[in-house]
């Protein structure tokens, strides 16, 4: 007998593409935030709160969440530079670089929140 492999099935992560999406708007929105209200500890508690949403939907590798969110927040303060006729300060350029640490503890405390979920959900 001949058999034959289905070239037709998906990943299970062929479904993260939307999730990269978001994590692009959330990253924008919060530079947008950053430039526009200039505080460091709201912009940090708005990363905080992106990665902890993209955590809880998407657990597995949180680390990606942090990476792409807090990516967008320094590309979003270039385009402001280039943009805007008020030119951000060094210490806020060096600001949206360190506003992505709490986006860690956000983003595996949303896994950790998920997994905890789904362990009651199954009743372990």
């Amino acid at each position: 007998m001949c058999s034959r492999m289905s070239t037709g099935t998906l990943s299970p992560y062929s479904g993260d593409l939307p999730y990269y999406f978001l994590a692009a708007f959330l990253g924008i929105s919060t530079g947008i935030v950053d430039v526009m209200i200039d505080d460091l500890l709201f912009t940090a508690l708005v990363v905080l709160l992106a990665c902890m949403l993209l955590g809880v939907l998407r657990p597995r590798w949180p680390w990606r969440w942090v990476v792409v969110v807090g990516a967008f927040i320094p590309l979003t303060e270039l385009a402001a530079y280039l943009i805007r006729s008020v030119k951000p300060t060094r210490a806020q350029v060096y600001g949206s670089f360190l506003a992505s640490l709490p986006g860690i503890a956000g983003a595996y405390g949303g896994a950790v929140v998920r997994g905890v979920i789904e362990n009651l959900r199954q009743g372990k």
